[in-house]
């Protein structure tokens, strides 16, 4: 069953330049799965409004004294009230929301995400290493420039510490300075090159509903078991 919470606006983070963290922290536990996601409410008369009350995804482990949740800035009611909050305003959260988790049988995982879908999975491997479990990852995240790519600072620290973690960075609109991304798309090529396993691992696809559809498409086409198939949409998010 759902629970409303009320937690304070303790700190504000820049991951890009249009992709920010919010951090809470609240007197009141607020338990969730890694990959699950809550509730952010602005309008608490109204809890139907869905201008002002939208889902986000926990950005963080469970394992903090507080909470982050992580959004891309755009011109909508919800994310102006996001970036008007001042420091220790309050906000209502209900949660938790989600069944796209790692489960600890899961010992070979890969995501397939792209932009903003990276918040889950920065919450599902920040626990697994805090938890030091074997869990074997690899992350194929795709954005338009190496400028959008969010939280690249964690995701090369846990890379360069030998966690049992492999990261690609694919870039679709230009050419990346980096040698090491990759030009292109996360397609059926690149994911048979990188992952020789994948008929052993579980696929996690995260992000908007198009992108969703067409890489469970691609995993099933691929071979995949429909059973190793975990997916959740990003619906209304704006």
């Amino acid at each position: 069953m759902a629970k409303l919470v009320k937690a304070v606006l303790s700190k504000k983070i820049k991951r890009t330049s249009d992709i920010k963290t919010f951090r809470f922290v609240s007197e009141e536990e607020i338990k969730f799965i890694p990959g699950q996601f809550s509730q952010v409410i602005f309008d608490e008369k109204n809890l139907g409004n869905k201008a002002l009350n939208k889902y986000l995804s926990f950005s963080c482990s469970p394992g903090k004294d507080y909470i982050e949740v992580t959004k891309r800035i755009s011109d909508s009611q919800f994310s102006k009230k996001l970036i008007d909050l001042k420091i220790g305003d309050k906000v209502l959260f209900k949660f938790s929301f989600g069944n796209c988790i790692v489960k600890d049988t899961d010992k070979k995982i890969c995501f397939l995400i792209g932009g903003i879908g990276i918040t889950p999975v920065i919450s599902i491997v920040e626990d697994i290493i805090e938890k030091k479990k074997d869990t074997d990852i690899i992350i194929f995240y795709s954005n338009r420039t190496e400028e959008d790519i969010a939280f690249k600072e964690e995701l090369n620290c846990w890379g360069k510490n030998k966690y049992n973690l492999k990261i690609y960075y694919v870039i679709t609109d230009s050419e990346p300075i980096d040698s090491r991304f990759i030009l292109g798309f996360i397609n059926k090529d690149l994911i048979l090159e990188k992952t020789k396993d994948f008929k052993g691992r579980f696929f996690f696809i995260l992000g908007p509903p198009k992108m969703v559809e067409a890489m469970k498409s691609l995993c099933l086409e691929m071979g995949c078991d429909k059973k190793c198939i975990r997916t959740e949409s990003f619906i209304g998010y704006l």
